[in-house]
């Protein structure tokens, strides 16, 4: 056995408690070198126990180069002392946190600890979340349903976006079209800011208090926020606390009084007066952006005002949680205020970061209950729709994403395939419908939250921002009716299946140089497969599973299902997918 790949180390992903009696234990082996892996453990002030109880571990996860292995256990007194025995065809190893040993230790001190589940401490995340269907809504493009609010600049509906323009949308125009949304099969709705600013993307705060007129107002925002709930549909918004709007009183007050304002302090400021040298602000800011300045979150007046605007949204208006812009860019501490604030108001809201990279600092329990997952988003559109990694590629990257962070922030994470920061889907694709399908049919049936952006469900397309920030499309005679109804079949089949939100995940085939990938979700009794070919030629997926029937049911999807020894094949035509009831 390869030593150097043997990994563990307690807490953060490697072992920590699911929830208030059970837990994970992960350890990390080199890919196929490992035949068996035992956890021995015991309660760590019962010596004479140490070591005799022991249970087998299973892999849950590979990746190019790892075997992850899991057990969960659930200590009588909530603590636990563990370590590892290893074996291959001729090889016993034992593991602890002195190290690698060849002969199973003398003491049992030396073993690895969980000191104590502290219900505090448990990582837990709101468990509607398990079973959203996310749409994200670029408020100013979705839908204008009160045009005596429109700006004075406004411009017909439709016309092509620029970073500049106005064409009027509103929160009377997300009401107006509720009923579209609950037939789609919509359950969250995540809004792109809302408060007062004066871009059509509203990322530089005016007023953090404040609807902005040309949305609406904050009564009727509560009327908006009313009208879903009764619907069933959780509202989620976005918080810019990075940085605030040039326009902001407290930053305009900094730029006419400089060291003397009472909010100097508020920003970071590398040198009075404020001004831009050669295109670099003398302030921090959202990257280069002077319009942009970043706050300053260490400083406690401006945390007791952020806090209260988290605060005030959630209990005054009910909204169900937040999205948090360039939320990397902030620091620890103050989202640990901000998790303590807004759980204690509503402990079922949705903490949801913007990170676009490894994201495990943030998902401990702590801090965030998800992010963006961006590294997914890479992953599927490079197997399904650029066809620049095939089936084993994107296999190996989905397990190496999936031992990345605790099981509860995978099943939280927010699953999404564009947004107003990228490329619309349909245009990634380009404009081959079988590829943007296919990609969505991994969405909706892997692990985490899947988000659908306005209108990739009738067909928008569009390429970086300004193009993906499209008006929506509501002409019936111009929207993709075979989209639409895709959409409305899939997003059906994931809420009326467990096994398809949260279900175990297992590969069922995966091979090398071979465009096609298979992977079977289980849960409550059911299973099923999901066959998926990205190839431009027809391929035949072998896929190994035991059958709980004498004849498996493609729910979702085309092909032909032929049963064998080993489980079924499957015959898929180019770009095509199966969701088989197994």
């Amino acid at each position: 056995m390869l030593k150097e790949a043997i990994f563990h180390r307690p807490k953060t992903n490697w072992s920590y408690s699911y929830d208030q009696k059970t837990i994970h234990i992960r350890l990390r082996t080199k890919r196929n070198d490992v035949k068996q892996v035992t956890l021995f453990y015991g309660d760590k002030y019962n010596w004479s126990v140490i070591g005799t109880q022991n249970t087998p571990m299973k892999i849950f996860a590979q990746d190019e180069l790892f075997d992850y292995w899991l057990v969960a256990i659930e200590p009588e007194f909530r603590r636990l002392k563990y370590g590892f025995k290893l074996q291959s065809k001729d090889e016993t190893l034992w593991f602890d946190e002195q190290g690698i040993h060849e002969t199973e230790p003398s003491s049992y001190n030396l073993f690895f600890e969980f000191p104590f589940i502290n219900p505090v401490d448990v990582f837990t995340i709101p468990a509607w979340v398990k079973d959203a269907v996310f749409y994200q809504i670029f408020p100013e493009r979705f839908a204008n349903g009160d045009p005596s609010i429109n700006p004075d600049n406004v411009e017909e509906w439709g016309g092509e976006p620029t970073p500049y323009n106005f064409f009027g949308g509103d929160l009377q125009g997300v009401i107006d079209h509720l009923d579209y949304l609950e037939q789609l099969g919509i359950n969250a709705i995540y809004f792109n800011p809302l408060f007062e600013a004066p871009t059509n993307h509203k990322y530089d705060t005016v007023d953090y208090m404040k609807v902005d007129p040309q949305f609406g107002t904050n009564e009727k925002l509560k009327q908006l926020v009313d009208a879903c709930h009764a619907r069933g549909i959780r509202v989620v918004l976005d918080a810019v606390f990075n940085h605030s709007g040039k326009h902001w009183p407290p930053f305009v007050d900094v730029r006419e009084k400089g060291e003397s304002s009472p909010y100097a302090k508020w920003f970071h400021v590398r040198e009075f007066p404020l001004e831009v040298r050669e295109g670099v602000p003398s302030y921090d800011t959202f990257s280069f952006e002077q319009n942009m300045p970043k706050l300053n979150t260490e400083h406690p007046e401006v945390q007791d005002y952020l806090l209260d605007v988290a605060r005030y949204w959630i209990k005054e208006i009910g909204v169900d949680g937040w999205r948090l812009d360039v939320a990397n860019e902030v620091d620890h501490a103050f989202w640990r205020k901000f998790r303590d604030v807004v759980k204690g108001v509503n402990p079922e809201a949705y903490i949801l970061g913007e990170i676009w990279h490894d994201s495990l600092p943030w998902l401990i329990g702590d801090q965030f209950d998800a992010v963006m997952n961006y590294p997914f988003t890479e992953a599927v559109l490079d197997y399904a729709v650029r066809n620049t990694r095939d089936g084993k590629q994107f296999s190996d990257l989905a397990g190496y994403l999936l031992a990345a962070y605790p099981q509860q922030a995978n099943e939280a994470t927010f699953n999404l395939l564009g947004s107003h920061d990228t490329a619309r889907l349909l245009t990634l694709s380009k404009g081959d419908k079988r590829r943007m399908k296919l990609a969505t049919v991994i969405q909706f049936t892997f692990n985490g939250t899947p988000c659908i952006y306005y209108g990739d469900e009738v067909g928008l397309s569009g390429d970086n921002d300004p193009g993906c920030r499209k008006c929506m499309e509501w002409d019936l005679k111009k929207q993709d009716v075979d989209l639409l109804a895709f959409f409305k079949q899939l997003i059906h089949l994931r809420r009326n299946h467990r096994a398809l939100r949260d279900g175990t995940y297992e590969v069922a085939h995966a091979s090398a140089g071979s465009p096609a990938f298979a992977y079977i979700r289980e849960a409550d009794g059911e299973r099923f497969a999901i066959v998926l070919n990205a190839g431009s030629r027809k391929a035949s997926v072998q896929v190994e599973a035991t059958l709980n029937s004498a004849q498996p049911q493609i729910v979702f999807g085309d092909g032909e299902v032929t049963l064998n020894k080993k489980g079924l094949k499957v015959s898929l035509q180019p770009l095509g997918y199966s969701i088989i009831r197994l």
